[in-house]
């Protein structure tokens, strides 16, 4: 039995909302028996984009994270429900049934990710299937992968060797959204944004001239990283864990070594660093 999934790359999403489009006009107003009811007009996001805004002015970053249903191993929902109407299926695609789930709003109130919404005129939780009509039917992967645009999202069995998702599990960093929840999804991410630091070097002798090249390392906390400034003097260090502590050493032949130690509350900006020549 195949072990379907979805991984999801922050890392190229765009925030087209291809996937929620593509999703909407899979499921509204459309029923699948045995799958789903149709999906009202209004108030359900089966795929969400939440929007993540970090830093500050004049460095800000704006990250988008599509959040399908998750279709956790240990899911809440399939606890909360009664009669069978959520249930995980041998593939892994977590299903609510249209009809046993008429009236349970407790599967709605059990997902910690918010990812169950309620059908208000049905009566009924509806989410995410991950398009099983389709899948079962033949196709090759959901909606919102088959809209994606740039490759952000992944649809494949993980246990197939040869499939494209199994090679990208190994290849890159995968993670799981909101581990805290302990619900041991089966969609993967890659890139889920952590805290930046970033700030421009110039050099106090020719500030007339961007600073390029500048050697700048940070180490701490079994982190040790280095880059060089870019053609116009700016680093940057991505991918910082919260509430640890690292030190900041900028190093350029002539000049004096300059280094600050700081923790990580939440993304930093140092601003210029002047270098003082020797």
């Amino acid at each position: 039995m195949a072990r379907l999934s979805i991984l999801i790359d922050v890392n190229k999403c765009n925030g087209c909302y291809n996937c929620f489009l593509s999703c909407r006009d899979e499921y509204y107003d459309n029923e699948y028996p045995g799958y789903s009811a149709a999906q009202p007009l209004n108030g359900q996001f089966w795929m969400q984009i939440k929007e993540i805004e970090r830093g500050v002015y004049p460095r800000p970053k704006l990250s988008y994270i599509p959040m399908p249903c998750l279709h956790c191993k240990d899911a809440p929902c399939i606890d909360a429900s009664k009669n069978g109407a959520v249930y995980r299926r041998d593939d892994g695609i977590v299903m609510i049934d249209p009809k046993k789930a008429e009236g349970q709003q407790d599967i709605v109130n059990a997902c910690p990710y918010r990812a169950i919404f309620w059908n208000e005129e049905k009566q009924a939780a509806q989410k995410c299937t991950m398009c099983a009509h389709r899948i079962d039917e033949g196709a090759k992967e959901p909606r919102c992968v088959e809209s994606c645009p740039t490759g952000a999202l992944v649809f494949g069995d993980l246990d197939d060797p040869d499939s494209e998702i199994s090679k990208l599990s190994k290849t890159l960093k995968t993670e799981v959204f909101h581990p805290e929840f302990k619900t041991s999804p089966s969609v993967m991410y890659s890139g889920i944004p952590k805290k930046f630091i970033a700030g421009e070097i110039v050099l106090k002798d020719r500030q007339d001239e961007c600073a390029k090249g500048v050697k700048v390392k940070l180490e701490g906390e079994g982190v040790k990283l280095e880059t060089r400034t870019d053609n116009f003097g700016d680093f940057e260090f991505e991918g910082l864990e919260k509430n640890k502590k690292y030190k900041i050493t900028v190093e350029q032949s002539g000049y004096n070594v300059w280094q600050y130690d700081l923790k990580m509350l939440t993304d930093i900006n140092l601003g210029e660093i002047v270098l003082e020549p020797r």
